[in-house]
C-alpha cells in the first residue's frame, strides 16, 4: 500500500480556533486531487492544563480572569469568535460552555486513534463543548460520545477508570513544546511545514500544494529529515 502524505495536528477541544482550523482545512482538502493520499494525525495539547469543573463559573468570566480583563471584554470577544465560526457553518453557544479539564477528552480521542476514528472523536467532542454545552470532563459524558463514534462500552469505561493514554498525551504535548508550538491549532504538513493558527483558505491551499510537491519529489529518494523527533 503506497504510504500517504501526513498532516499532523496539534489540537486542544476547548480551543474555539481549533475547530474553526478544522473547517478550514477540510475546506482545502476537499477542493485537493490528491486528497485521497492524505492521512490526518491528531495530536493533544492542553491550552490549560490546571482548568477544572467550577460550578457556576462560566467561560466570560474564566477567559475575562485569564486575561486580566472585563466581563464585558469577554462577551465582546466571544460574540466576534460566534460569527467567526457561523461563517464556517458552526455553531457556538458560549453561554452554554462549560469550564472543564480536556485531559481525559483527549486520552478518548487516543483510543479513538487505535480504532481509526480519531477525526469522528474530535469532531464530536467540539460540538459537545461548542455546540452542545456539555462536560467534556464527565465520565458519562465521554461514555457516551464513545459509544456513538463506534468504541466499545467496555474499552472506553475501562481507559476512563484508568490511566491509560495518559503518557501518549503528556507525549504530544512535550513534542509540541520540542517543535516549539505554543498555541493551537498546529499543522504540520509531511512533517516540513508548519501552519500556525486558523488561517485563510488559500492559506492552507498553498501550504498543501507546497508540501505535496515536495513529498511527491522526495517520496522514491532517501529519507529525509524531519521536524518530528
Amino acid at each position: 500500500m503506497k504510504e500517504k502524505m501526513k498532516i499532523d495536528i496539534w489540537s486542544d477541544i476547548m480551543c474555539p480556533f481549533c475547530y474553526i482550523g478544522k473547517r478550514k482545512l477540510e475546506g482545502a482538502l476537499g477542493k485537493f486531487e490528491h486528497k485521497d493520499d492524505v492521512e490526518i494525525v491528531w495530536h493533544s495539547f492542553q491550552l490549560d492544563s490546571t482548568m477544572e469543573y467550577e460550578a457556576g463559573k462560566d467561560i466570560h468570566a474564566y477567559l475575562a480572569e485569564r486575561k486580566g480583563q472585563t466581563r464585558e471584554w469577554s462577551v465582546m470577544v466571544h460574540n466576534q469568535m460566534t460569527e467567526t465560526a457561523k461563517r464556517e457553518g458552526l455553531t457556538y453557544n458560549f453561554d452554554k460552555a462549560i469550564i472543564a479539564n480536556s485531559f481525559d477528552a483527549h486520552r478518548l480521542i487516543q483510543l479513538a486513534k487505535t480504532k481509526g476514528v480519531a477525526d469522528a472523536a474530535e469532531e464530536r467532542l467540539f460540538r459537545a463543548y461548542f455546540t452542545e454545552g456539555k462536560n467534556i470532563s464527565d465520565h458519562n459524558t465521554l461514555m457516551q460520545i464513545g459509544m456513538e463514534i463506534g468504541l466499545g462500552v467496555v474499552e472506553t469505561g475501562e481507559m476512563l477508570n484508568s490511566d491509560v493514554f495518559a503518557n501518549e498525551v503528556h507525549a504530544d504535548i512535550h513534542t509540541a513544546q520540542t517543535l516549539g508550538i505554543r498555541g493551537v491549532p498546529f499543522f504540520l504538513l509531511d512533517e516540513q511545514y508548519g501552519i500556525s493558527g486558523a488561517q485563510p483558505a488559500e492559506v492552507f491551499t498553498d501550504g498543501l500544494q507546497q508540501a505535496w510537491a515536495k513529498y511527491e519529489s522526495a517520496r522514491d529518494l532517501s529519507p529525509r529529515a524531519s521536524l518530528l523527533p
